[in-house]
């Protein structure tokens, strides 16, 4: 109990300054494509609830933060809420509404009425502006800090472990790993363990020659850098890195732009993969987090940066280039679910787009409102069982059982 505020505190202050950054991005997104197609807006919020600051500018738009820091909106001209869902069953009830009371030149401005084009191109910005902070700040961090270089050399090889099976022998080089090359240690832990039960090709380098392995990842423990246990595949190894091994790879602009970029489509394939598998049966959902999870890695990664350093200006810094890390991730995660096709999120507004573009005509009012319901539905189950996941992970049922033993 001693330490259990301190670890919660610790774990608030280090997760709103990450969430809030990642969705002020996203909302930016939105709103400078608003701006750009001149549709009204009247309120751009961070957070929801009762609203700590507010201020209006010139043009009329409402700036506010709420007191609830998780979530944002913007809310355009017409919308009678944060999802910018029709509330009106009929929208030309709402046309006629607009022309009486502020005329034909003031339609235009209205998100509802302005061209499919337009209205695509603000839900997708949001999205769009994620990656393309996720890609700066990965490649901002690969010319400030570089990337850890260092030979994945094997020292040890678990008896009837995969790599045992697969015919690993200590002291073999992995030079190549599902056909991509190995940089480090942490490519083969990052390659492996969404791969439990998949074949996975090797080559590594033996007595100045290349041999080629086949081992298939087993499910079991794994601990992550933090400490927590996870059971995802693993293959039965331990690496020895010197020192002297170890070297930091700089990056100029374009290459840190090219690196920014893989390293953003690499986290897009990774889930895209994690998710195939779970629909398949191959994965268990167990891996999938919320804000209760990335609270705790916020958490983890302030508290390590601490550790890691003897002064506070390198203890500031350390911090901020974690945090950067992890906005820099989760704002693909937000990119990538909001892409979704589920009513409610940008790519569920994306597919009532495309029904019009097709058919010439919007889908029926009530077709969406009840769409809408059901995604509303979809995201909050996700989030339940998302959070469920991560009370799970941090043994938060056994710390209240703890409480009335």
């Amino acid at each position: 109990m001693n330490g259990l505020l301190p670890n919660l505190l610790l774990t608030v202050i280090a997760f709103i300054p990450v969430i809030g950054i990642v969705i002020t991005v996203h909302e930016f997104g939105h709103f400078l494509a608003g701006k750009a197609v001149d549709a009204k807006i009247d309120q751009f919020a961070i957070g929801f609830g009762k609203p700590l600051l507010r201020h209006r500018d010139k043009s009329g738009v409402e700036w506010r933060l709420g007191w609830i820091p998780i979530g944002g909106f913007v809310r355009f001209a017409g919308d009678d809420n944060a999802a910018s869902v029709p509330v009106q069953e009929d929208l030309e009830d709402l046309r006629r509404d607009i022309l009486a009371r502020e005329g034909p030149e003031a339609l235009r401005r209205y998100h509802y009425f302005k061209p499919l084009w337009a209205r695509a191109l603000i839900s997708i910005a949001g999205p769009l502006a994620n990656f393309i902070f996720s890609i700066t700040v990965f490649a901002a961090l690969l010319m400030a800090v570089g990337e850890v270089e260092a030979p994945a050399r094997v020292a040890v090889v678990t008896p009837g472990g995969a790599a045992a099976q697969a015919g690993f022998q200590p002291g073999d080089l992995i030079v190549r790993a599902g056909g991509k090359p190995v940089e480090s240690p942490a490519d083969i832990k990052n390659l492996i363990i969404l791969r439990s039960g998949v074949p996975t090709d090797f080559v590594v380098e033996r007595g100045g020659r290349d041999v080629t392995l086949v081992a298939t990842p087993q499910r079991g423990e794994v601990s992550d850098d933090f400490g927590h246990k996870h059971q995802l595949g693993k293959i039965g190894v331990q690496f020895d890195t010197k020192p002297s091994e170890v070297h930091i790879r700089r990056y100029g602009p374009v290459a840190a732009l090219r690196g920014g970029f893989e390293q953003t489509v690499d986290v897009v394939r990774t889930t895209l993969y994690y998710i195939g598998r779970i629909f398949v049966g191959h994965e268990a959902p167990d891996q999938i987090s919320g804000p209760l999870g990335m609270a705790q890695i916020s958490h983890d990664i302030a508290k390590a940066a601490a550790l890691d350093a003897s002064n506070i200006p390198t203890i500031i810094a350390n911090e901020i280039l974690s945090a950067l890390r992890l906005a820099a991730m989760i704002s693909v995660g937000i990119g990538f679910l909001n892409l979704m096709p589920i009513p409610v999120l940008d790519g569920g507004h994306l597919l009532f787009y495309a029904y019009e573009a097709v058919a010439r005509r919007p889908l029926a009012a009530k077709v969406q409102a009840a769409g809408y319901r059901v995604g509303l539905a979809l995201v909050l189950g996700l989030m339940l069982f998302a959070t469920w996941n991560d009370l799970q992970r941090l043994r938060v049922f056994n710390f209240l059982g703890g409480l009335h033993s």
